[in-house]
Formats: structure tokens, C-alpha cells, sequence
């Protein structure tokens, strides 16, 4: 089915790449005549380049990147995609260095970081540097709502970096960075290197994080619909296949393995504990998940205040195409949620406020300079 050459898929070196690791491991592909070869690549902004010019089939993608390459505020000419799969749900976590982590006091909340920043500011010491992996990622925006909660101006209170996922605990032991907002298993992975204290999952700050999907270009789709709706269904069942609790140990053995995510195994495994993948519609792509991640964009200034927030987030997440990919296997489709209406309420999401607007004015002037 796949034609002359393999369906080049590219992804990163994290856990929720597993629905694709997984269904290529354990033959869900192939058993539907896919010829698939996955790419691994070394960051986001590599994966938003070669998708947008064609060099990857399809890519585990960060959902706001996805976003942003349709929009063409990522860096490049605007490129349509189509998320038609969500990857996962609950992966991100936010961890701070253990050397501050007594400083920050009891459970590195973000009041007792806010404290530890105004005592910096204080002393004239430099200020914190936090690290994410890429400016249009759920990342960036848990982390700077968490620290905006707590009354710290994360354009100037703070230092923000980007880093590739898997170079996180190093840049922590290391001394380069104070604390990242990364997917798994990087969090857990610093915490098994005795050098960082995992604040806040996402799961706990936002419940059902939204994070990564898979995407293809909106004309891939348009052309090549059969081989879509296999992958689709390729990936439904490794889904399926990861969250089951009996697979956990077989999946972190293969997610270890040094050409996908190169972790320690027993790392893995532990860091695998919260995440979900296909149970209880998390493979579906909620619009109303794309709303809300449109929404912080615009509130961080990092979109136009005059983007259609409800029609780029129904092109672009295609729950439509997940159905039929769902039906085929026999398996239930997902009730959908308003992108608009009930969002807060729904989803555990806000939408941004007119404060919000009136205080990111400022914001957009500091990233514009």
C-alpha cells in the first residue's frame, strides 16, 4: 500500500511516542500493508522543517506546533496539517533542581519559587533559568500559567530556554538550567539522578493534558486517504495495545532501546504510570483541546488577538477522520466537546480573559523587542 518507498514518520526521543514505536514493533503496520520507517529526530523545530517541506510523511508532533505550522506562526509559510489521532494524554511535568528545591520550601510549589524569586531579585542575583522544549508546546504554556498563578512575569521575572527533551536532566545536573517543563520520562529521569524534585505533574494542574498528536499535511491527507486511515487504524490498536497494564514492561523495553528514547527501562516503566494513550478517548482529537491551546497562544502573544480560534482548531484536529479509523476496528467513537461553549467547565480550561489581554500587551512588546 505504501508505494515506492516506506512512510517516513518522524518522532522524538519521549514516552509518547509509543503509539508509533509500538505499532511499528509490534507488526500493527504491517499488518496493514504499511512499509513504515521511523525517524528519529534530534528537536521540534527539525520535525516543524521537514514537515513542512515534505521530508516526513507524518510526525509525533507537539500539539501547539501543529497548530502554529497551519498558522504559519512557527517560523515558517503557512503549511495546513490535519491532526486526526491524539498520541497521549498527561505526559508533561514541571521539575525543579534539588539544590533549590530546599530553598522553594515544602512541595516546590510555585508561591515558594515566586519567594525565591523576589529574595533573588533582592540580592541582585541573576535570575532563574527554566527550560522548555519548544516555544509552541503544551510545555511553555503549563509552565508559564503555573508561574503566572503565582504572580511571576515569566518574561522577565525569569529566564526561559529552549532545550531538546532528552538533554533536560543533563542540563539540570549541570548546573545550566534551575528547572524544565518537559514530557516523560525526562522528569523521572532527573529524579533518578538525585538532581531534580518533580513539582507538578500536568495531570495535576491541568487534568487530561493535552500534549502530543500525530499530524500529516492537510494535502498528504487530501491525496493519500487509504494509507491515512491505515495508519490511523495501525495506531488505534497500539494504542489500545500500551495502556494495557500487563504491556507496560514489554513497551519500556522497547522504548528503551537506544535508537528510540534511550532511557533506563525500570525509568521508563515507572514514568509511564500516569500517561494514557487510547483509554477513554484520549486517541480522539478534542477540538476543544486545540481551542484551549490556541487560546494560550493568543494570550502569550504568540498568535494574532484576531485568529479564528474555533475554525483553525476544527481544520486542523479531525475527529472526523479518527471515527472511521475507530469504526473500522469495531471500537466506540468518542463524544466530542464544544470547542466554545462550556469550555471552562468541560475541559478544566479558561479560555483568556480581557485581563489577560490587557497584561500580555506588555508581553508582546517584550517578545517583539
Amino acid at each position: 500500500m505504501s508505494g515506492e518507498r516506506p512512510l517516513r514518520l518522524g518522532f522524538i526521543a519521549l514516552n509518547d511516542a509509543a503509539v508509533v514505536i509500538a505499532a511499528k514493533e509490534k507488526g500493527f503496520f504491517a499488518d496493514e500493508g504499511l512499509d513504515v520507517e521511523l525517524s528519529r529526530q534530534v528537536s521540534w523545530a527539525t520535525v516543524r522543517d521537514k514537515m513542512s517541506v515534505g521530508a516526513l510523511d507524518g510526525a509525533h508532533m507537539l500539539a501547539p506546533t501543529a497548530l502554529a505550522i497551519s498558522l504559519g506562526a512557527a517560523g515558517a509559510e503557512p503549511t495546513p496539517l490535519v491532526a486526526p489521532l491524539a498520541l497521549n494524554l498527561n505526559g508533561p511535568a514541571i521539575t525543579v533542581a534539588s539544590r533549590i528545591a530546599a530553598a522553594i520550601g515544602p512541595g516546590s510549589t510555585a508561591d515558594g519559587l515566586a519567594r525565591l524569586v523576589a529574595r533573588r531579585r533582592e540580592e541582585g542575583a541573576s535570575p532563574i533559568t527554566l527550560a522548555v522544549v519548544f516555544p509552541f508546546s503544551v510545555h511553555n504554556y503549563l509552565l508559564r500559567d503555573w508561574l503566572a498563578r503565582a504572580g511571576i512575569d515569566p518574561d522577565r521575572d525569569v529566564r526561559l530556554t529552549i532545550a531538546p527533551p532528552s538533554r533536560m536532566t543533563e542540563l539540570l545536573v549541570g548546573g545550566i538550567v534551575e528547572g524544565f517543563c518537559v514530557t516523560e520520562p525526562w522528569d523521572t529521569a532527573a529524579v533518578a539522578a538525585g538532581a531534580g524534585v518533580i513539582a507538578v505533574r500536568g495531570s495535576q494542574f491541568w487534568p487530561r493534558t493535552p500534549d502530543k498528536v500525530f499530524a500529516v499535511t492537510e494535502s498528504w491527507a487530501a491525496k493519500r486517504p487509504d494509507e491515512l486511515q491505515a495508519l490511523l487504524r495501525a495506531m488505534l490498536r497500539a494504542g489500545a495495545w500500551a495502556d494495557e497494564a500487563a504491556n507496560r514492561a514489554e513497551l519500556a523495553a522497547l522504548l528503551a532501546q537506544p535508537h528510540y528514547v534511550g532511557a533506563d527501562a525500570a525509568v521508563i516503566e515507572t514514568s509511564l504510570e500516569d500517561m494514557v494513550f487510547h483509554a477513554d478517548g484520549a486517541s480522539a482529537p478534542q477540538p476543544t483541546h486545540a481551542g484551549w491551546l490556541l487560546s494560550q497562544m493568543m494570550r502569550w502573544a504568540h498568535i494574532p488577538a484576531e485568529v479564528d480560534i474555533e475554525a483553525v482548531a476544527r481544520r486542523v484536529y479531525r475527529p472526523d477522520l479518527h471515527a472511521i479509523a475507530a469504526e473500522a476496528l469495531g471500537l466506540p467513537t468518542t463524544p466530542l466537546l464544544e470547542v466554545l461553549e462550556g469550555f471552562a467547565e468541560k475541559a478544566s480550561f479558561r479560555l483568556p480573559t480581557a485581563q489577560d489581554h490587557a497584561v500580555n500587551a506588555r508581553l508582546s512588546r517584550n517578545l517583539e523587542g
